[in-house]
């Protein structure tokens, strides 16, 4: 497939209510999109980089640097998903750039052939089951207010993000309020130590679908001997950036679990390569989210729908964080998503929405 030129969009997208996490609070998503031009199609991918390097080490103005001096100038003028991801390879690190780049390929190429995203990846199911991230609230009144609506809207699973000083009395208080019933899990992104195992073990009265990412991304070690003192099954998520690191994680025994986010791990193809080893394996595995909008959230259900992916992923419906998205919303059926069936990633961006949010294009050609 011949490539003419990519355009690097940049959109400010305000989210309905701050979402708040252990390392900080959003208000609005600074998001850049990645738009391939080849004579038969045109592909759509979206970096979930976030503005500033608190998740991990990436940020979008980073991110774009990196597309407009390395990874884009380095594709062949002719390329597939594969191909874009050899490019890329020699870079290290901007797995998140290289995700935006390698979609937006990966969906011209399936647009040109008329095959959708689901397809490709082997999805087996035509919609998944959707849970919703409820963030750090001001108190437990405010907390139970917020899952009584999301439930309310037919969400099937709750997660809610906790910290040193915000974890056991919330947990039990909607576990209290919601009963034993409710799909219940914990996201703490990096935020306890291994000191903090006494605290992490009270949260084992509470029936929890898993504990994620309770201690540092950089270390499976200690993962490993946590999950030797409680009962939750511990899931990994800013810990795993590859399948290889997919493979240490399962060996030394640091997860049974693992949230698999495309951004994260270098796109969908890398993403892939993770639930065909964790299956073998016998590790469960759910699709998590970084606030995307349509454009990114169309791609995660085709990921979601994959037959690895047993556990209800983080793939909300779009008003959940926006009033307005950039495509036609995706909307809560029966606690479900239809998962896109159209060419690529099935969805288009709405011109003039996407125009009321855009911030400043750029066009690489090739």
């Amino acid at each position: 497939m011949k490539i003419t030129g990519i355009e690097l969009r940049r959109i400010a997208m305000p989210l309905v209510a701050p979402f708040r996490t252990s390392f900080g609070t959003e208000t609005e998503r600074d998001v850049l999109l990645v738009r391939v031009v080849t004579p038969d199609a045109e592909g759509w991918g979206e970096c979930v980089a976030m503005s500033e390097p608190l998740y991990s080490s990436e940020y979008v103005d980073g991110a774009a640097d990196a597309l407009r001096r390395f990874l884009i100038p380095a594709l062949p003028a002719h390329a597939d998903a594969e191909a874009t991801s050899r490019a890329m390879e020699p870079f290290k690190g901007h797995r998140m750039a290289k995700a935006a780049l390698e979609t937006a390929v990966l969906d011209a190429s399936l647009r040109a052939s008329g095959r959708s995203l689901g397809s490709f990846l082997g999805a087996s199911r035509d919609r998944v089951p959707c849970g919703v991230s409820v963030g750090i609230m001001d108190s437990i009144p405010e907390l139970l207010d917020t899952v009584a609506g999301y439930l309310d809207e037919g969400y099937v699973r709750v997660k809610l993000k906790i910290q040193p000083g915000w974890d056991v009395e919330p947990v039990r208080a909607v576990r209290e309020r919601f009963g034993p019933g409710l799909l219940l899990q914990v996201d703490a992104n990096a935020a306890y130590t291994l000191g903090d195992a006494p605290r992490l073990a009270a949260l084992d009265a509470f029936g929890l679908l898993l504990v994620e990412q309770p201690l540092a991304d950089d270390d499976l070690v200690q993962h490993a001997r946590l999950a030797r003192r409680i009962a939750t099954p511990i899931c990994l998520d800013e810990s795993i950036e590859s399948a290889r690191h997919a493979a240490a994680a399962i060996s030394l025994g640091a997860c049974s679990i693992i949230n698999v986010k495309p951004g994260r791990v270098g796109g969908y193809l890398e993403a892939r390569r993770i639930h065909d080893l964790a299956r073998a394996h016998g590790v469960t595995l759910w699709c998590g989210g970084m606030l995307e909008t349509g454009v990114g959230r169309a791609a995660n259900l085709a990921l979601a729908a994959m037959p690895g992916f047993t556990l209800p992923g983080d793939t909300s419906a779009s008003r959940r964080y926006f009033a307005t998205d950039v495509t036609a919303p995706f909307e809560l059926r029966d606690g479900h998503l239809d998962v896109p069936t159209g060419p690529g990633i099935g969805v288009d961006p709405l011109p003039g929405v996407l125009d009321e949010v855009t911030v400043s294009t750029e066009w690489i050609p090739l």
